[in-house]
């Protein structure tokens, strides 16, 4: 090959550098096209469109596999549970309305309406939930594929947080969490996105942020405040547009919430009042360690005094911190032709932790109770730089032994503890949930049918399953039934015919039926 004047042997121009690539070669850094490895070969650039394809179809992959495990470990038979059939009865003609009360929103219901307008088969909307989330999923991450220095590191960051138990175990379930979390993490990839298609840009920011405060609007608040402070606060990000789109895509997500909070609830500041009151009194608390006895269960932890940690799924709390924290170094050292002048590609990583700790931090400093599901938002985004640091792991054991033994040692322990726990709870879930079916049946059996009205524990429930609404313990003269699980009925009911309820996974149900 004749020399170049002005250029060493085996380099390339690339806008005044070389860089070098495998094989020897050097080829330019952020053109489209195919870059040379090794002697006749050719594969796509690292930011090409046809790389970015290939990345997307892996991340697809991840995504129906995800799906898969969530219907192998979670039964699609499961009941639905307090909350879900809350969700459900909204739009569902089929048993009796369940009460709404102030923090629920319209969110869930709508995702659900497809399917139980027409039809209270379970199983048929747990495999519609399941299409949904795996749907989300991919709409989550798609956005990361541009922004990240490594796009391989988007699926392995899906496949990160979707092997989560919570992830798995509410893949299929008629909760908001997961589809908050996708959501969040769309509308900060999208807003972090730089290079053509601002527009297509500035709509998922505008989406992402309403379905997150649709879903949720605390965390639809939690997650515009840090995006609107770095559009003002950070050069490349600042500009008219970014901060339309979030004020755009709070104000959509947020405005069913203040209609109904004038409209059934007498206002906002009224609707949040009860909201609190319902959640135990929001008030500043150090529930840190709950969330850490919480993270192998159980799904509500309210209180959690005598549940101890356990420790084996603690360890995701390191192994994620470890992970972020090298993908965020991995990231300075690195630059697209999109990451921003003096940071390497870091900053949208950083943006993803900031919003993560907005996310987070209300419920490890201001809720009294823990759920394991309140923290999946965080989760998925610091899954990303997450993804980009087990990338960098993998570079290392390539060339080590040790460490390709402890990274691949690590991983199974984490799928396997993971996995074990979905299937624990799921089978937790089914016997508990079984409950209420039993109770059913005992009314049934003693008369009880719609139109119907029962009071007692868990009232909501039991009276969806039965068929009958649910009374006030204060409103003798409506109830048909009293439910009460090891305690007596109230004095107005202590005299009616008490008839327990077998083989339950909870001891000590009996139904007192008005004669």
């Amino acid at each position: 090959m004749n020399a170049v004047p002005g250029r060493t042997p085996g380099s390339a121009p690339t806008f005044g550098r070389t860089v070098p690539v495998p094989g020897g070669l050097l080829a330019p850094r952020g053109i489209k096209g195919l870059a040379a490895v090794g002697t006749g070969a050719t594969a796509a650039a690292p930011g090409s469109p046809s790389a970015l394809r290939r990345e997307a179809r892996k991340l697809a992959a991840v995504c129906v596999l995800l799906a898969l495990s969530a219907a192998v470990l979670v039964p699609l038979t499961l009941p639905l549970g307090w909350d879900e059939t809350v969700y459900a009865s909204r739009f569902s003609p089929y048993g009796p309305p369940t009460p709404f009360s102030a923090p629920r929103t319209r969110g869930v219901p709508l995702l659900l309406s497809p399917v139980t307008t027409w039809s209270d088969s379970v199983v048929l909307l747990r495999v519609w939930l399941l299409v949904l989330s795996s749907t989300a999923l991919y709409l989550g991450f798609r956005p990361w594929l541009r922004v990240v220095p490594r796009p391989s590191a988007v699926w392995v960051a899906a496949a990160l947080y979707g092997s989560l138990w919570t992830a798995l175990f509410y893949a299929g379930a008629a909760m908001p969490n997961h589809y908050t979390a996708m959501g969040a993490l769309a509308a900060v990839g999208c807003f972090a996105g730089r290079g053509p298609g601002r527009g297509a840009r500035y709509a998922g920011l505008a989406a992402g942020l309403a379905v997150a405060t649709l879903m949720r609007p605390n965390e639809g608040a939690a997650l515009a405040a840090p995006l609107l402070l770095a559009a003002v606060v950070v050069p490349a990000w600042r500009g008219r547009g970014r901060i339309l789109a979030v004020a755009a895509g709070a104000a959509a997500g947020a405005l069913p919430w203040l209609v109904e909070a004038r409209l059934r609830f007498g206002g906002v500041a009224q609707r949040l009042a009860e909201a609190s009151e319902v959640q135990g009194g929001m008030r500043p608390v150090l529930s840190v360690a709950d969330h850490l006895t919480a993270l192998d269960g159980p799904l509500l932890c309210r209180p959690c005094t005598g549940d101890g940690v356990g420790w084996a799924a603690a360890a995701w709390w390191p192994l994620l911190a470890l992970l972020a924290a090298l993908g965020l170094i991995a990231a300075r050292r690195t630059r697209t032709p999109w990451g921003m002048a003096g940071t390497g590609d870091a900053a949208p990583l950083w943006l993803a932790a900031a919003t993560a700790g907005s996310l987070t931090v209300q419920y490890f400093f201001l809720l009294p109770y823990a759920a394991p599901r309140f923290l999946l938002p965080g989760y998925a985004l610091l899954a990303v730089p997450a993804g980009l640091g087990l990338l960098r792991l993998a570079d290392r054991a390539r060339g080590s032994v040790p460490v390709a033994v402890a990274l691949t040692a690590v991983l199974a322990g984490h799928l396997a503890v993971q996995a074990g726990l979905a299937h624990t709870h799921a089978g937790i879930q089914e016997r508990a949930r079984g409950d209420w079916q039993r109770i059913a049946a005992v009314l049934h059996a003693h008369g009880v049918r719609a139109p119907c009205a029962v009071t007692g524990d868990d009232g909501i429930l039991v009276a969806h399953t039965a068929g009958c609404v649910r009374t006030d313990l204060r409103t003798p003269e409506r109830s048909d039934a009293v439910v009460m699980r090891r305690a007596d009925p109230p004095p107005w009911a202590r005299d009616w015919p008490r008839h327990p309820v077998p083989d339950t996974y909870k001891s000590g149900w009996t139904v007192s039926v008005r004669p």
